[in-house]
């Protein structure tokens, strides 16, 4: 005899639409990133992006304590999120890196500023782009992370375009990065190291827009981890 499963209640109805709701928050950020970005206020654009991130970095492990999919079924939550992503980690970004006179002017600066918001529209539409053991597939995208160190840096114009260029192409490049908050293996040095990076960053912004030099090259060790473990991970894999 099959067991009667019993409907979700309205306070679990409530509780899934409430984590929706705190997902679909994100798209009011990126848009309050794109207003800050065309005032001219950079630092407060970057701090907002951070805003955007704790809430990305939280949201699925919401979703999945108030069991959102089963509670609402008819409400797709991973397209919610898919288009909350592009926004804030693509759109809004690259907008401040243009606006911002970061990129190079004319029509080069126009050019590499599409590489990336074409390339992730590419990457977000692929089924695989978060493998089944929960790692991206390609570059991922992290288009907010390469503004946060192109401006707290600094960087030249040239040096920025060749970055956004080949992280555009590796989005194209089957390797598997680490998902920070759901790859299994070295979660806990992930998350540890990451806590730090973070809280790192958060002293960077408070000192912007003349942050100190040592601070921002040391948050490049959790870069250069973060690399090096993913490409480890995914050689380890291969047969």
């Amino acid at each position: 005899m099959t067991p009667r499963t019993t409907a979700p209640d309205f306070a679990a109805k409530l509780g899934a639409a409430a984590v929706h709701f705190y997902t679909a928050s994100g798209v009011v950020l990126a848009f309050l990133v794109v207003l800050a970005a065309i005032r001219g206020r950079v630092s407060d654009a970057l701090w907002l992006s951070v805003a955007a991130v704790v809430i990305d970095s939280t949201d699925g492990a919401l979703a999945r304590r108030f069991q959102v999919r089963a509670t609402l079924p008819w409400f797709d939550g991973a397209l919610l999120d898919n288009i909350v992503d592009y926004l804030t980690y693509v759109f809004a970004p690259i907008i401040l890196l243009y606006q911002g006179d970061y990129l190079p002017r004319g029509v080069l600066g126009l050019g590499l500023a599409a590489l990336p918001l074409l390339a992730s529209s590419y990457q977000f539409c692929r089924v695989d782009a978060k493998t089944d053991d929960h790692f991206f597939l390609g570059f991922p995208s992290y288009w907010n992370i390469v503004a946060f160190y192109a401006i707290a840096g600094h960087a030249d114009p040239t040096v920025l375009g060749a970055t956004l260029l080949i992280c555009s192409l590796l989005v194209f490049v089957p390797i598997r990065y680490i998902y920070p908050t759901r790859t299994r293996a070295l979660m806990r040095w992930t998350l540890g190291l990451g806590s730090i990076w973070g809280i790192a960053v958060i002293a960077i912004l408070s000192q912007m827009p003349h942050a100190t030099p040592w601070l921002v090259n040391a948050t490049y060790l959790y870069v250069v981890y973060y690399v090096l473990a993913s490409l480890y991970l995914h050689l380890r894999r291969r047969p």
